[in-house]
């Protein structure tokens, strides 16, 4: 017979940490940065997400004000700088031309003088320009026009990296709230949610999405900003220098936004698949380096080495195709530049000519015009990103909007002395609506009782600690603590009368003497240095952390391999230990432990549970013999209820239960 404590839970599980809120940090079992992350997916409501998203940055206006002022400033400036330059171009092409005419010639004389010998177009070029006959090249002049326009870019540059930082600083301060709001949502969230998500898919969300929403907001609103400022102080250049080309650039504007926009649709397709690829390939990667010696153990390497194979394989198509077709925007944009750049030339060339436009004018225009396009190409590339952002933040919003517990009373009841009695009076309860549990459950622990709770799988024997510290919230009925109704207590002060040693171990990244302080209650923290080695000697801890060569300094965490799976069983006895509370809850405490160490620790325990309220779930029945009170549950409700001697001398329920687990282990042993 097997009696697997997480047998009536639902098949997801969150492992619990011990301590008075029973929650530690990081309560579900850790993860790394590999769970299924799917930013790039796209929002099933993109305009609600992004403006629920906006409303994070309305208490940072006056920075948001800031910042597109600064945009249109350092854009000014940046604009200025190809129409100082053709000044400067017009500076020395009529300096050159001036000093080919004699001095004391006027311009008049001088075009005269042209037409008479047949070069009529050089005189209609010339008159759009200001020449002075005789005098070469102003480079005074032509300084002060290059300091200018140094002046100008160091400006723009000055700019533009105040409005980085600023936003940057926007940015980060929406994530930081942002994240408070998930770890606070987090803390009061009921377990019901943790055990129906997967450990990778809330972490992706509380990690990945939240990251991928930060490098958003920081890229997106600047470029956006300076973007738009860049396309409209652009086009007003243009127009000042000449109509007729403006509008010869503006022809090639609806057909780069179209263009534009039916790429990114493309692509934006493409980079779901890639991230759903991604999610799956790491998700493998994380179970296949997590359950690395269980899959050396069954030979698995082969199949587990095909199966990234696969997926890698997915991986490189998507990722091949999302890259190749957002790939495309930039060509296609450049290939209307140049289409733009060839008109500009002719018509520019032609102009200038026929004394129409100055050189530096056309030289200016060619620089705008080829910067013309640019704006939208990186508003096309940021809608791609502003979709993944969306979807993110969708993922965020759907976990800030999932049910809560059930809110702790306004004046919640307080109990000053604990005797430990605890009573169910007609409990019922269910996981699914449609399939009851438990049902008129009734149990009453007396001060001091050691109260064991036994029975096959589904039974419910850990779904009653559940409801007892509050983790699920019972159908009806009523659970009381000295005559108290739990549902009138904080769920502070409720679970901090409660010690609990579970049989998943939970150790969190630190040193041993850490680990074991853990389990200090409030007012005692941080325990004495003596405080925790009573507590690791009490739970026979002392001895093996002093053969570790950094003793109570070694590090440990979740999937540390200096200690051994029994060790790290004590250290979270130790921790309870250290707690020293009211009422205990062991749940199946002793599994990982070695015969010798059991009987050492069950000879601990005695001494802890002495004069205490205490709850044991167990597996092997010959641990709980000297309970005071064996509960045997079976589908969800109390069918026996004595000691061992008076259950044995039933010969009932418990009694089939206790031998059928000696005559297994004689089958096995034949």
């Amino acid at each position: 017979m097997t009696t697997d404590k997480r047998d009536e839970r639902p098949p997801i599980r969150r492992g619990l940490g011990f301590g008075p809120g029973g929650h530690g940090p990081g309560g579900g079992r850790p993860g790394g940065p590999m769970g299924g992350m799917i930013p790039g997916e796209k929002a099933k409501n993109f305009k609600a997400s992004i403006r629920r998203l906006m409303g994070y940055l309305a208490p940072h206006r006056a920075a948001l004000c800031a910042v597109i002022t600064m945009a249109v400033t350092s854009v000014a400036f940046s604009i200025a700088g190809p129409r100082i330059l053709g000044r400067a171009t017009n500076l020395l092409f009529e300096g050159v031309i001036g000093k080919q005419f004699p001095p004391g010639v006027t311009m008049e004389q001088a075009e005269a003088m042209l037409r008479m010998s047949g070069r009529g177009q050089m005189a209609d070029m010339l008159a759009g320009m200001n020449i002075v006959p005789g005098r070469g090249v102003d480079f005074a002049a032509f300084g002060r026009i290059l300091l200018t326009m140094v002046a100008v870019y160091v400006l723009s540059a000055i700019f533009s990296w105040a409005q980085h930082y600023i936003t940057a600083g926007v940015s980060q301060n929406t994530v930081y709230t942002l994240r408070r709001q998930v770890d606070a949502k987090l803390a009061r969230l009921p377990l019901k949610y943790f055990d129906s998500n997967t450990r990778g898919e809330i972490l992706s969300r509380v990690t990945n999405d939240i990251d991928n929403i930060a490098g958003t907001l920081q890229q997106s609103m600047t470029q956006l900003i300076t973007a738009a400022v860049t396309l409209i102080g652009i086009l007003a250049m243009m127009v000042s220098i000449s109509p007729t080309l403006a509008l010869l650039a503006l022809t090639t504007l609806p057909l780069s936004v179209i263009i534009t926009m039916s790429i990114a649709r493309r692509s934006q397709k493409q980079f779901a698949a890639q991230w759903e690829s991604t999610g799956k390939l790491n998700s493998h990667i994380e179970e296949m380096y997590t359950g690395h010696t269980v899959v050396k153990v069954f030979n698995g390497q082969r199949k587990a080495v095909t199966a990234f194979d696969e997926e890698n394989s997915r991986l490189y198509a998507a990722s091949s195709k999302a890259q190749f077709v957002s790939g495309i925007i930039m060509p296609a944009m450049h290939f209307l530049n140049n289409l733009n750049y060839v008109g500009v030339c002719v018509i520019g060339g032609l102009r200038v000519a026929r004394g129409q436009m100055t050189l530096g004018d056309v030289q200016a225009f060619i620089q705008y015009s080829r910067q013309f396009t640019q704006p939208i190409a990186q508003t096309a590339s940021i809608m791609n990103v502003l979709q993944s952002a969306a979807a993110s933040a969708e993922r965020v919003f759907e976990l800030l909007d999932q049910p809560e517990e059930l809110s702790d009373p306004e004046e919640p009841a307080h109990i000053e002395r604990v005797a430990g009695r605890v009573e169910f009076r007609d409990v019922s309860f269910r996981y699914k609506e449609d399939v009851p549990l438990i049902d008129g459950l009734n149990l009453t622990a007396e001060p001091g009782q050691t109260v064991a709770i036994v029975g096959p799988t589904g039974a419910g024997k850990t779904t009653l600690v559940n409801l007892l510290m509050r983790f699920y919230e019972i159908d009806g009925g009523s659970i009381t603590v000295d005559g108290v109704d739990i549902r009138t207590m904080s769920r502070d002060h409720l679970r901090g009368l409660f010690g609990m040693v579970l049989q998943d171990t939970w150790l969190f990244d630190g040193t041993i003497r850490e680990n074991i302080a853990y389990g200090c209650r409030d007012g005692m923290c941080p325990p004495s240095e003596r405080s925790i080695i009573e507590a690791a000697r009490a739970a026979y801890v002392d001895h093996f952390v002093k053969t570790l060569p950094e003793g109570y300094d070694t590090r440990v965490g979740d999937d540390a391999a200096s200690i051994s799976q029994g060790q790290r069983q004590l250290l979270t006895i130790a921790r309870a230990f250290l707690a020293d509370p009211e009422i205990l809850i062991l749940d199946e405490a002793t599994s990982s432990v070695d015969t010798r160490t059991e009987v050492l620790i069950q000879q601990a325990m005695a001494r802890l549970m002495k004069q205490r309220t205490s709850f044991v779930i167990a597996h092997r029945l010959s641990t709980i013999r000297n309970a005071d009170v064996i509960v045997v549950m079976n589908q969800g409700r109390i069918v026996e209820q004595g000691n061992h001697d008076q259950l044995m001398a039933a010969r009932g329920f418990y009694y089939d239960l206790y031998n059928s687990q000696f005559s297994e282990a004689f089958d096995e042993a034949v």
